[in-house]
């Protein structure tokens, strides 16, 4: 796997929570999740990582040991003294693609301000985890001068403050969204056209998150589709998208380059990470994944989409 001298760091600001999920598979109570901590944790395989979130007293001190011990600053966490950590509830059937809620607990959450240490603020590169696009925005006035700035939502904020969503997506330089979230924001229903008229918002750069069917990239005129990897076995799509961001992101910030090429790259490394989280629940296959396996898997991404050029002679 390529690396630089010296790699980037990635800021990210987003939710920590502790989920209760069941699935097909099994079930975990009080596990690790939240958008934040599933990103850090697959940046962090490329870049050191500054997460900025909140959390109750009653979030266990092992969790922001493992976040540290993977290069990842926690001095941005804020920890509310009284105060219960945001918690999420939820169950896939054999459609492993939609997650049903059963409960959900805001918390500390609930009046998060995200606060920028004086460290965090020259952070090259940002990504605005899925959270309320007007703190969002609130994030982009405490970075003074990024390279790049990255951001994903949900259908939550797009029928709720699709105002201030598009005031978001005028500041940043890419755009996570899956296809039914495209959809919905710009009323299109080719995800093409959906991808285009994200781009006029603002973003140079849309990303299509398809969940088990890959991941589609545009920008500028290009567009670039990487598959999904056959797996066998899926035990939790948790935090599948967050994963595919932090990869995506802290590839990005290890190459410290925004080209065509990396970009590309980076889709796949996202999609590596993604494909070896949903192997277990909450974090725990990213504790034991290692550059080796990250690397196998990329190639084996390359092999399922290479195909030979087309003989002129049989056109």
């Amino acid at each position: 796997m390529p690396e630089t001298n010296s790699p980037s760091s990635v800021l990210i600001v987003g939710s920590m929570a502790l989920d209760n999920v069941r699935t097909p598979a099994g079930n975990v109570t009080d596990a690790l999740g939240g958008a934040a901590d599933y990103s850090s944790v697959a940046a962090s395989f490329f870049s050191p990582v500054q997460i900025v979130g909140v959390v109750g007293d009653d979030f266990p001190q092992e969790h922001l040991d493992f976040l540290a011990s993977r290069n990842i600053d926690i001095s941005g966490v804020q920890t509310i003294a009284g105060g219960k950590t945001f918690r999420w509830a939820g169950y896939y059937d054999f459609d492993l693609n939609i997650a049903h809620t059963l409960d959900t607990q805001l918390n500390v959450f609930a009046d998060f301000q995200p606060q920028l240490p004086a460290s965090h603020q020259n952070a090259e590169y940002v990504f605005l985890a899925n959270i309320d696009p007007e703190l969002q925005l609130d994030v982009l006035k405490q970075v003074k001068s990024p390279k790049l700035t990255v951001c994903d939502t949900m259908n939550f904020w797009i029928e709720g403050k699709r105002d201030a969503l598009i005031e978001v997506l005028k500041h940043v330089d890419i755009a996570f969204m899956n296809d039914a979230e495209a959809r919905q924001l710009t009323g299109k229903l080719s995800v093409v056209k959906a991808a285009k008229a994200l781009q006029e918002l603002g973003p140079k750069t849309v990303i299509i998150k398809k969940g088990e069917h890959g991941a589609l990239l545009f920008s500028g005129n290009d567009h670039f589709a990487a598959p999904s990897y056959p797996l066998e076995d899926i035990a939790d799509p948790t935090g599948a998208g967050d994963t595919f961001a932090g990869g995506f992101i802290g590839y990005v910030a290890q190459q410290n380059n925004t080209d065509i090429q990396t970009l590309r790259k980076a889709v796949v490394y996202g999609s590596v990470l993604a494909s070896f989280n949903v192997e277990d629940f909450s974090l725990n296959r990213m504790r034991t994944l290692t550059h080796a396996e990250i690397g196998a898997r990329y190639r084996e991404f390359r092999n399922i989409s290479f195909f030979e050029a087309l003989d002129e002679a049989s056109v």
